[in-house]
């Protein structure tokens, strides 16, 4: 900053700074206007879910996730059937955990087993009867 020397000088230095105050002024209650407007519930939702929504894997984990659900509980329902045995329960509760957890972390390790035994079983094809010429 200059040397002020004179009173006109030294009246528009402070004028100069007046204007620089009521603009920092006004710029800091947008701010906060903006910040308080953010921390609404309402708009921490929509912002948390605007996240969720543009995850560019967030198809193939929930996928991931129902696949390791439905496996692990088709597991324990293999395993403990209709049985009311406390301990089998009981294993067939840490098994489903284990496949679910295996599974929700792994699907497309499923995903190419399951592609390998879709196209090895064999499939019964349509047979055409030939046409008999008279």
């Amino acid at each position: 900053m200059q040397k002020i020397t004179s009173i006109t000088g030294l009246q528009n230095a402070i004028q100069l700074l007046k204007v620089e105050q009521a603009s920092k002024e006004q710029l800091l209650k947008e701010q906060f206007y903006r910040t308080f407007e953010s921390l609404k519930p309402v708009n921490i939702l929509k912002s948390t879910l605007n996240d969720i929504v543009s995850s560019p894997n967030l198809i193939d984990n929930i996928v991931g996730i129902a696949i390791g659900l439905a496996t692990g509980y088709l597991t324990k329902k293999i395993i403990v059937g209709a049985s009311g045995n406390i301990v089998r329960r009981f294993f067939g509760s840490i098994i489903q955990v284990g496949i679910t957890k295996l599974v929700a972390q792994h699907p497309e390790a499923l995903k190419s087993f399951g592609q390998f035994i879709y196209q090895h079983i064999p499939s019964k094809k349509k047979r055409i009867p030939e046409s008999r010429e008279r």
